[in-house]
């Protein structure tokens, strides 16, 4: 959410000036992106990781603390609970060997974060949620030390004014009924079960509407492909539980404000775009301030005597409006830069499997940015949202709309018209043909045996359960295993079910 923040509680006068400070800072980006104020040399791109420790039972291990002192590296950080870590990759080019390099250092970091886990009794996993989460570890002292972990709990629970209410119902393991989940909670800790990997991608002002627009178009394949969340409190759900978790949890709107429609902070948006400012602008609009902490920088004055604005408030803000693509402000070195966040896919399940998403929808979506046609001018949004929710609760069992051919599973898009583009994409960014082979060749080969993280998790519960094993100690047996194969070379459509 951009900064540390004062644990001091908010006065009610502290939301005005807040409030035509975001202004004032949305006036300043309106000017830079007029003016050209945005230099940019080379697409960069850049990862964050967020993971779960856990203990020698596979339950959550609350010592983020003790693991962070050990490793001593600013590349990790905290996040909401004491049982998540972050990490943040350095950026790169997305050109030559980038892609290579980048699935190496991600086994050298979490090799070592690895090793400081175990002298604090505990080891990482990369899942998108952990499956023995119980109702007790969404308990408020779970929280985090930190001030804006706090401040965000309650202001989420100021402005709703009732706990949080879990509920949803998904696709049943294989011969048997559908699972209802029915929860509450008195934090926002839920949010912290959803647990992601974030793709960033730099672009230039002019090119940036077509990304996000190509990244919506892509949301439901990239959530098919790469679902890894099927449990949630014991229940078997959705394929990518993550996704209406989120938004769940963060959900600001008691029900009468939700039958008034107004919108979830958690959101896909409801319009094409045609330029970032129409994000930020959405955001300001539509979404009241949660953390209303304001900097002395006047925006504008920064901007006259030559500075690059930090805009702050505007940047603060946009960390409390959890779009599945978000607009990305940042400032480098002092220049100022815009990036579209991918935020759509879950951690896990190995390193080489996140990197082959990372591959996909790079290519993917710069093809279909720089088509002669977009696609996005062939199908409606609200097309592209119902795929987001119909890849996330089904999978591969999906039905998603595409243009020029209706109704197709995942799996036949992805290898008739989408894995072709993004060979496409990667050549265009100048990415090595062997880079391209070998993450491609994991999501081809992934689409044909139709097994992603989710669908191994799924079948080895159930195969637990047809042995008589009661359903916890199925999920951490399944658990135990999964972080084994995770350590290995082998991506998730070889795993074996045993």
């Amino acid at each position: 959410m951009g900064k540390d923040l004062l644990s001091d509680p908010f006065k009610p006068r502290d939301r005005g000036k807040y409030r035509r400070k975001v202004q004032r800072c949305l006036d300043t980006l309106a000017r830079m992106l007029s003016d050209g104020s945005f230099s940019f040399p080379r697409k960069h791109i850049g990862f964050e990781l967020e993971l779960n420790l856990v203990d020698d039972t596979m339950r959550p291990a609350m010592s983020n603390a003790a693991v962070l002192e050990a490793l001593d590296d600013p590349s990790f950080t905290t996040e909401l609970s004491q049982h998540n870590l972050e990490l943040n990759v350095p950026p790169r080019p997305l050109a030559g060997d980038s892609a290579l390099r980048l699935e190496e250092e991600l086994r050298e970091y979490l090799d070592a974060a690895a090793g400081k886990a175990q002298t604090a009794g505990a080891s990482v996993a990369m899942i998108g949620i952990l499956p023995t989460l119980a109702r007790e570890h969404f308990d408020q002292k779970w929280l985090t030390n930190n001030a804006r972990y706090s401040l965000l709990n309650d202001e989420i629970f100021a402005a709703r004014g009732e706990r949080t209410v879990l509920s949803m119902e998904g696709a049943g393991l294989a011969g048997q009924q559908p699972e209802r989940l029915r929860s509450f909670a008195e934090s926002i800790l839920p949010e912290a079960a959803c647990t992601s990997m974030q793709l960033h991608l730099q672009v230039a002002p002019e090119e940036f509407a077509a990304h996000w627009n190509a990244a919506q178009c892509l949301a439901g394949i990239q959530i098919a492909l790469g679902a890894n969340s099927p449990f949630l409190l014991g229940k078997a759900l959705w394929h990518e539980t993550r996704i209406p978790l989120f938004l769940q949890a963060t959900d600001t709107r008691p029900e009468e404000l939700k039958n008034q429609g107004v919108r979830p902070r958690v959101w896909f948006g409801e319009r094409w775009i045609t330029s970032i400012f129409d994000l930020f602008e959405e955001n300001v609009r539509y979404f009241p301030g949660l953390l209303p902490e304001t900097d002395s920088e006047d925006p504008i004055e920064a901007l006259e005597s030559g500075q690059a604005p930090k805009l702050t408030e505007l940047r603060l803000h946009n960390g409390t409006v959890w779009r599945w693509n978000r607009p990305v402000y940042d400032v480098v070195d002092g220049k100022p830069h815009l990036r579209v966040e991918n935020r759509v896919l879950p951690a896990g399940p190995t390193v080489l499997d996140m990197v082959a998403n990372a591959a996909f929808f790079y290519g993917a979506q710069r093809a279909l940015a720089e088509s002669e046609r977009p696609v996005w001018t062939q199908m409606s949004f609200q097309a592209a949202e119902e795929n987001l929710y119909a890849g996330a609760r089904n999978g591969f069992d999906a039905q998603l709309y595409w243009p020029g051919i209706g109704w197709i599973p995942p799996d036949e898009l992805a290898l008739r018209v989408l894995l072709p583009l993004a060979y496409e994409g990667l050549r265009r960014s100048e990415v090595s043909e062997q880079a391209s082979a070998r993450y491609l060749g994991v999501i081809e080969q992934r689409c044909l045996a139709k097994r992603t993280g989710a669908t191994w998790q799924r079948e080895a519960v159930a195969r637990a359960q047809e042995r008589g094993i009661d359903r916890d100690t199925a999920l951490a047996g399944m658990l135990a295993r999964y972080l084994e194969l995770s350590r290995s070379e082998r991506p998730v459509h070889e795993w074996p079910v045993e």
